[in-house]
Order: C-alpha cells, then structure tokens, then sequence
C-alpha cells in the first residue's frame, strides 16, 4: 500500500496554505509608514517632561483677566472690615461673654447656683413651710454663730456638733452655720455632711430647728450647711410652743 503525502502549511513564508492570512496588510503598512513606529520609553519620558513653551504664565493670565477692570474711586470704597467691625461699647461677643462668666466663677464664684448642683440639701422642721429653707438659703438670715467639723472623725464631730447647736440654742441665736465639708475626699459617700443631715432631722433637734439648708457659695456652698433655731421647741402632736 502506497502512503500518500499530506501536505504541510509552509509557516516561514508569511502565507497560510488555508488562504487567509490577517497580517499581510499589517506588513504592508509598516513597510509604507501608514503607521509610524511606535516611540521608545526614553522619547516618552522626555516628551512628559518638557514644558510646552506656548503656555502663559500666572501673570499673563491675571493681566488678561483683569483688563477693563478700574478701581473705584478712594471717597466711594467700602472702609476696611465694615462687614465684620462691631462698635466700640455695643459690640456682643457670644464667646466674650461665656469668658467673662467663666472668669468670675473661677475667681469670684459669681455664677455657680448651688441649689442646681446635685449636693445642694435642705430641710425643714415640725410645722415648718418649705419656703423657709429657700430664705434661709438665699440669705435673709444673719448668721449669728458658726463651728467647723471638718477634719474631724464622726465621733468627735458629733459631740463637738452637740455642744454648739446646745448653746447657741439656749442663747436664743436665730440663724447659724454648720461647716462640714463637701466629703471629696471620701471614698464613696460624704459622711460628716450626711451625718449632719441625720442630726438635724432627729426629733431632738427637728423640735428646735425651723429649717436647714445648703450655705451660699461665700459661706462654703455644699460643704457647709446654714441651720435657722426656734426660739423654742414645739411639740411634735400638738404643734403648739412650750
């Protein structure tokens, strides 16, 4: 049996054997310079870096823009900062203002309402209207006499406590104060504070105590507490002095 040849597509000539071959055109083109070769990395790094030597500059382009523009006339122009400039004595700064409340309260105090704080306490005694503890509060008393338990330990605060509202009571003294600090230092509670509190709310002394109330912020605000006396005790049932 006699083998027959096939035959091979020759692929060095460029031609295809199957009668089509895409890049002949290519190939001529590049021969006719229809399409330029391509630039190399170097020309293209060159071409970006080279300024365009036809493009105006800043001040060409001001100058051009500002052309026909006259200047109005001095009597005409607006004075400087008009728009924001406020008058010497009826100028209002927001920020001023919240300066200067912050500055008296830092050093004067001015300002700070103690009955709006959360330490801020009061009470009254048998028979008593609220509004006492408010005067008492804002200061419509004198304050007659005043004893101070801070530092102290509960035990000697209250024996030292005793003693003073004892006399003061007995040498018929209206309005006096209590200083037992705001407790800031404690660990939790303000025990002398509260414990005042306590002392002044016993049947004891709530017979003799019209009202109590937190002192002004020049008299020790929450720390110290003004105490206004009876100028004698009432009975808790019948309400009637004796």
């Amino acid at each position: 049996m006699t083998r027959q040849k096939r035959n091979v597509p020759d692929l060095t000539s460029g031609k295809s054997s199957l009668g089509y071959n895409p890049f002949d055109r290519l190939k001529g083109l590049l021969s006719t310079g229809e399409i330029p070769p391509a630039a190399s990395a170097r020309e293209k790094e060159q071409k970006k870096n080279e300024a365009p030597a036809d493009l105006p500059t800043e001040e060409q382009l001001f100058s051009e823009a500002m052309k026909g523009v006259r200047p109005i006339p001095g009597d005409h122009a607006a004075p400087e900062n008009a728009a924001i400039k406020l008058s010497g004595k009826g100028g209002y700064i927001p920020d001023d203002e919240a300066l200067s409340q912050l500055a008296k309260l830092v050093d004067r105090g001015e300002g700070f309402v103690v009955s709006d704080t959360p330490e801020y306490m009061e009470g009254t005694g048998y028979h008593a209207r609220r509004e006492v503890a408010l005067a008492l509060h804002r200061g419509d008393f004198s304050i007659q006499s005043h004893i101070d338990l801070h530092g102290m330990n509960v035990e000697t605060a209250r024996e030292e406590f005793e003693s003073f509202m004892k006399s003061s009571y007995l040498a018929g003294k209206g309005a006096v104060l209590v200083i037992h600090g705001r407790g800031l230092s404690s660990p939790g509670e303000a025990v002398l504070k509260n414990k005042v509190r306590e002392w002044l709310s016993h049947s004891y002394w709530r017979k003799r105590v019209l009202a109590y109330a937190s002192a002004q912020s020049h008299d020790g605000g929450a720390g110290a507490t003004y105490v206004l006396l009876r100028d004698r005790s009432v009975s808790k049932k019948s309400g009637k002095k004796k």
